[in-house]
């Protein structure tokens, strides 16, 4: 249901919100919420913020971090920074200067320094003239964390000509796949192939995407078939 927090694993839920459209591709909604061993919570990718979520998520305890994953996903942060004020947000470097409404706490990066250092890792893949994307990983849960690199439609979630686009893009592909258009737009392959050598040395085994059901099993393999194509 909508809006609702289900549980992923030891100290994650998951929420799924409403279809949004860009460019009039329909793409579904997720947020993770993350209990951090203080209590506090890490929200990775907030969702439209409902009555009923704002509910569910402060009775696991207190919201103390805001986290947009890459500079695609800011759709929502207005709301949350709202409704949550205390709360630090953290984003790649370009959403601070397209959001000056919006109060940023420290840029998110690789490397130690922030509030949940050994409870969530991040790691940036860098060189896409798309967006910057960081990867996550929740340690408790074992969970790795994707947000636009990786997708997976079903077939048939587009109509028309934006079907046919989708599968030429490897978005309805048969399993999760970098789309071509990010794929396209690495320009600098080197350094996104040592990040992801990095990122598939985490000990994963549970993969949540934004766009597409997770994988509760093999996350790396999974995740390794996707980025075959970079060579890692």
């Amino acid at each position: 249901m909508e809006g609702t927090l289900h549980r992923f694993g030891p100290e994650i839920w998951l929420a799924d919100g409403p279809v949004v459209a860009v460019a009039g591709f329909r793409y579904p909604t997720r947020m993770a919420v993350m209990r951090l061993r203080d209590g506090t919570l890490f929200l990775w990718s907030p969702i439209a913020l409902s009555d009923a979520l704002h509910g569910a998520i402060t009775a696991l305890g207190e919201v103390r971090h805001l986290i947009a994953p890459n500079g695609l996903h800011d759709r929502f942060l207005g709301e949350w920074q709202g409704a949550f004020p205390h709360a630090a947000l953290h984003a790649p470097p370009c959403l601070a200067a397209r959001h000056p409404d919006l109060r940023f706490a420290r840029d998110l990066a690789d490397g130690p320094g922030f509030a949940w250092d050994g409870e969530v890792d991040q790691i940036a893949i860098p060189g896409n003239r798309i967006t910057t994307e960081l990867a996550f990983f929740h340690q408790a849960s074992r969970t790795l964390l994707f947000t636009d690199l990786i997708q997976h439609f079903p077939r048939g979630w587009f109509a028309g000509w934006r079907a046919i686009v989708a599968r030429l893009d490897g978005m309805t592909a048969p399993e999760p796949r970098v789309p071509r258009k990010f794929r396209y737009a690495f320009s600098d392959r080197p350094a996104a192939r040592a990040a992801m050598r990095r990122v598939l040395d985490w000990p994963a085994e549970k993969l949540v995407i934004a766009h597409g059901p997770p994988a509760e099993q093999d996350a790396r393999a999974v995740v390794a078939r996707a980025f075959r194509w970079l060579g890692v």
